[in-house]
C-alpha cells in the first residue's frame, strides 16, 4: 500500500509505503471489528521497509466515518 506523508519533507505530501494492521476481535457474540489499527510506514521515500528493527515506523490509524 501507499499512502501520503509529510514528516520530514519540509511540510509538502510525499508517498510512502505501508502496512496497514487493523484491531479484529472474536469471540462467543461473533467478530468486531475495530474503527482502528496499527500502521507501520517506511519512512525513507523509496524504502519498502516498514519494520521499526530495519528503520520504519508506526501510526496509530482511525477510521472515520
Amino acid at each position: 500500500s501507499f499512502v501520503p506523508d509529510e514528516r520530514g519533507t519540509g511540510g509538502h505530501l510525499e508517498g510512502r509505503h505501508i502496512d496497514l494492521r487493523p484491531y479484529i476481535l472474536s469471540g462467543a457474540s461473533g467478530v468486531h471489528i475495530l474503527p482502528g489499527g496499527l500502521t507501520r510506514v517506511a519512512l525513507r521515500r523509496g524504502s519498502l521497509v516498514v519494520n521499526s528493527s530495519q528503520g520504519g515506523g508506526s501510526k496509530d490509524t482511525w477510521v472515520l466515518r
